[in-house]
Parts: C-alpha cells; sequence; structure tokens
C-alpha cells in the first residue's frame, strides 16, 4: 500500500507516515517500477505501535530508542518501563505547575473584580502590579558544611 493508502487505514495524515518514515521508524519497500515507497502489513504494525507510544506520551526518541532495543534482540519492556515512570514523572510536575497556575487566574479574576479599569500614569496594568499571589514562594533554606 502506498502512503496516503496507509494513512487513511490508521487513521493519521500522510504526512505524518512521511515523518516517521524519514526519521527510520518505518522502512517502506521503493518499488522499481514507479520508485513509490510501498508500505507492507510491518509497516501497518509498526505504524501502530508507533501510535500506541506516542498515546501513552511517549517521545519519538522513546520510540527509536525501545525499537532499537527490540531490533537488538533485547527486550525492550525495562526501557519502557523505566522511560515511562520518568515520562510520568514529569507529567506530574507539569500537572502540578498547570494547578497553580489556575489557581493564580481564578485568584486574579476574584481580586480584579473588586478593582476598576485604568492605570496610574506610571502603571503600565494596574490590575497585574496590584496582584497578590495566593501561592507563598518556596523558602529557600541554605545549607552551611561544617
Amino acid at each position: 500500500m502506498y502512503v496516503k493508502q496507509l494513512a487513511k487505514l490508521m487513521d493519521v495524515t500522510p504526512d505524518t507516515v512521511r515523518h516517521y518514515t524519514r526519521v527510520g521508524l518505518l522502512n517502506p519497500i521503493r518499488s522499481e517500477n514507479n520508485g513509490y515507497q510501498q508500505y507492507t502489513k510491518a509497516d501497518k504494525q509498526r505504524l501502530q505501535f508507533i501510535i500506541s507510544a506516542r498515546q501513552l506520551g511517549f517521545s519519538i526518541k522513546d520510540v527509536q530508542h525501545i525499537i532499537g532495543e527490540s531490533e537488538q534482540g533485547n527486550c525492550p519492556c525495562p526501557l519502557t518501563r523505566k522511560i515511562i515512570a520518568k515520562r510520568l514523572e514529569e507529567t506530574e510536575a507539569l500537572f502540578q505547575e498547570t494547578l497553580k497556575l489556575r489557581t493564580r487566574m481564578q485568584s486574579a479574576l476574584k481580586q480584579w473584580d473588586a478593582s476598576a479599569d485604568g492605570a496610574v500614569s506610571s502603571d503600565v496594568c494596574s490590575l497585574i502590579e496590584t496582584f497578590i499571589d495566593p501561592i507563598p514562594k518556596p523558602v529557600k533554606i541554605e545549607v552551611r558544611d561544617e
């Protein structure tokens, strides 16, 4: 099957198929007759794997490492577990930062409901400049070696 056929079958864009081909995750056969790339059942299975991995948060580099481990004859499962644990940690940190931002935005709306529009001549926007952050800044503790 050709790029467009594989893309339609897997519900992705042809550019997605081409991208994964360019980065070496898919290896179509080049037709001697017309030079078109022809994708096999194995390419379809590989693309399904890539889509599943991407839905789980694995990067393209992660997928390349996992596939590389498998192609070297090694079980990629320990590597996969390690990578996803790292991705989960990163996602959790991002989620916590997003929750803090949400809290700040909600607080800003509440604070600003009671504030008038208009800035003092030295202000850019008095709403932002008078905002009181509801999230305390972490206290830095200095550790001294004795």
